[in-house]
């Protein structure tokens, strides 16, 4: 049996958990003296309550090699093949927590860890993907060439609409966050290649919009992409932005979902972004 796992990184529609048969490890976070696993004991809303209420950012941590190995156990079969897509590696530990457990387990079963470098909705696509061509009848050697050639060209461009949460956990300093905050600098993150990189700054909120989607213009042109819109606690301005970029991309298909606790922790509600991926016809 083949079976994908991904990580609390990864953003997607429910549905898709039950459609596309997609296993989440969560990640572990740390209020204080407690800790929660995601979407376990901690949801969205109860994330938000809890930080505006304590004004404290929680820290995250991957799973370790041990959580990795009894999850696996858990949902597979012995023989079975696992894909395990998992965030970036220059981001996170998890991957490498997941080549440990593989290595653990390798008499047991045939894991396959892999590296996104990226996360969010681009985990979720790549996991979609993965199970559509395994459905078709590609081999696991196929469908890693796959993930590998759109892992290239997978982009994930942000706004924060506050500096706040950033501020708290550490990612600017508070003078310059206050700063920011005052003159109403919204700030520009893409990420690609790995690693997120503050890319611009914009005076407003409408103007982050349009920089976001010419930047999504630039990447792709007339080229017809899988495009995602993720937000953090705006759902309005997400069906928002989703309908706009609808008109401007040529799109196969289009998707809207809540960005993870683990990118929320830094960026805060508010955020929003476009999640770009190019088609290959070959996989059609």
């Amino acid at each position: 049996m083949f079976h994908i796992v991904t990580d609390g990184a990864a953003d997607m529609p429910l549905a898709w958990a039950d459609e596309y048969k997609i296993h989440t490890i969560p990640i572990n976070i740390q209020f204080g003296e407690k800790s929660y696993l995601q979407f376990i004991d901690l949801d969205f809303d109860s994330f938000y309550k809890m930080v505006e209420k304590t004004k404290i950012i929680p820290k995250t941590s991957q799973p370790s090699p041990h959580q990795f190995a009894e999850f696996y156990k858990k949902i597979a079969k012995k023989g079975d093949t696992i894909l395990s897509i998992h965030v970036t590696s220059k981001l996170s530990g998890t991957y490498a927590s997941s080549v440990i457990a593989a290595k653990q387990l390798k008499d047991s079963f045939n894991i396959i860890p892999f590296d996104s470098a990226g996360g969010s909705l681009g985990l979720g696509f790549m996991c979609r993907e993965a199970r559509k061509m395994e459905e078709y009848g590609k081999t696991p050697k196929e469908i890693l060439a796959y993930l590998n050639r759109i892992k290239e060209r997978t982009q994930i461009i942000l706004t924060l609409d506050t500096l706040e949460y950033a501020r708290m956990s550490g990612r600017v300093g508070t003078l310059s966050a206050a700063l920011a905050s005052m003159l109403n600098v919204k700030p520009i993150a893409l990420l690609k290649d790995g690693v997120i990189d503050m890319v611009g700054k914009v005076r407003t909120r409408r103007k982050a919009l349009d920089r976001v989607l010419e930047m999504g213009q630039n990447a792709y042109g007339e080229e017809e992409v899988y495009l995602g819109v993720v937000h953090a606690r705006d759902l309005k301005s997400g069906e928002a932005i989703l309908e706009e970029a609808k008109k401007i991309f040529n799109t196969k298909d289009a998707v809207l979902t809540d960005l993870s606790l683990s990118l929320a922790t830094n960026f805060g509600p508010g955020t929003l972004g476009l999640v770009l991926y190019p088609v290959e016809q070959e996989n059609e």
